[in-house]
């Protein structure tokens, strides 16, 4: 199953671009479940009901994304059609409302994943059942799940059968060097646009907790990231944010069956950054498109398919668990 760009969208940045303006309709309807956090937070759950005796299928989202993100619609999309059960956990704010703390969510935050799969794993009530628990992650939500499945290693098989890990930026600092040049810096100035709201807002509950005015003037996510994502999740800098993140170096000590699918032209992870297999466990397989964008993949005919993506998944996933 290899993905083919279409002639008539060709690039990474108009294939990652494109499925934001062509979204497949949304046909998923999803019963809303909040969590109350031991720490006074919440988080919420977008859950896709299906069968009890059917395989469950857990997604973390990208940045600034959530439960109608495109390719989490097109996803969701291919597991309803299989009668499958899904459940897209939201990060803390990402949920159409803010959080309660100061803290947020970050990419290597493999402890809150760790927490988020527990609860699901014994909620579902999947100890001594054969029914699979499979994970997905994608963009930011893939760097903190492939941390947690490598720092877990061989426990990680204990709650999940397989995963598969999308247009992830393994290496933090590459992709934060590459979204701050040239024409990528469209999709800083729109991450931007909303995590500076966020981050402003918190302030308004917070006073005195970051600088206001340095906030409101940064133009760069390594700005950000130094000013709000560092200091609220306990990180000296944007560097020590970006290094002890990064799922790269965790990739050699993953024990589960996982799928990472990166393009070569994903505008957010330059090719020369990827991983190659000598570098990865046995137990994941690498696949590298020379297209695709950032969680496009769109296929012909026009206007286009998001159908690629998800097959290939669920084809692994399936595949795995039998």
């Amino acid at each position: 199953m290899r993905y083919t760009a279409p002639s008539w969208l060709p690039g990474g940045n108009l294939q990652t671009i494109y499925p934001y303006l062509f979204k497949p309709r949304n046909s998923i309807h999803y019963r809303r479940e909040r969590w109350e956090l031991e720490d006074g937070d919440f988080i919420d759950i977008d859950w896709l009901d299906g069968p009890i005796s059917a395989p469950l299928v857990v997604l973390f989202h990208g940045l600034e994304g959530g439960s109608k993100s495109h390719y989490v619609l097109s996803i969701m999309s291919t597991i309803q059609k299989k009668n499958w059960r899904g459940a897209v956990i939201h990060f803390r704010g990402c949920s159409g409302l803010p959080n309660r703390l100061a803290r947020a969510y970050h990419a290597g935050d493999s402890d809150e994943i760790n927490w988020m799969l527990h609860r699901i794993f014994w909620e579902s009530k999947l100890l001594d059942s054969e029914i699979p628990l499979y994970t997905i992650g994608v963009s930011l939500g893939g760097n903190a799940l492939l941390k947690w499945l490598g720092e877990q290693a061989k426990k990680a098989g204990q709650i999940v059968t397989a995963a598969a890990a999308i247009s992830v930026p393994l290496d933090l600092a590459a992709a934060g060097a590459a979204l701050d040049t040239g024409f990528n810096q469209f999709y800083t100035r729109h991450f931007l646009s909303t995590l500076t709201y966020k981050a402003l807002e918190k302030l308004d509950r917070f006073p005195g907790l970051l600088d206001a005015r340095a906030i409101a003037a940064c133009k760069t996510l390594y700005e950000f990231d130094n000013l709000v994502t560092a200091p609220l999740h306990g990180f000296r800098n944007t560097e020590e944010y970006w290094e002890q993140s990064s799922s790269k170096p965790w990739l050699k000590y993953i024990q589960v069956p996982t799928l990472v699918i990166n393009a070569r032209n994903d505008p957010f992870m330059p090719a020369s950054a990827l991983p190659a297999q000598e570098e990865v466990s046995p137990m994941v397989t690498l696949v590298f498109p020379e297209e695709g964008g950032h969680a496009g993949f769109i296929q012909p005919p026009f206007p286009g398919k998001l159908a690629w993506l998800p097959n290939k998944i669920i084809s692994f996933l399936q595949s795995a668990g039998s």
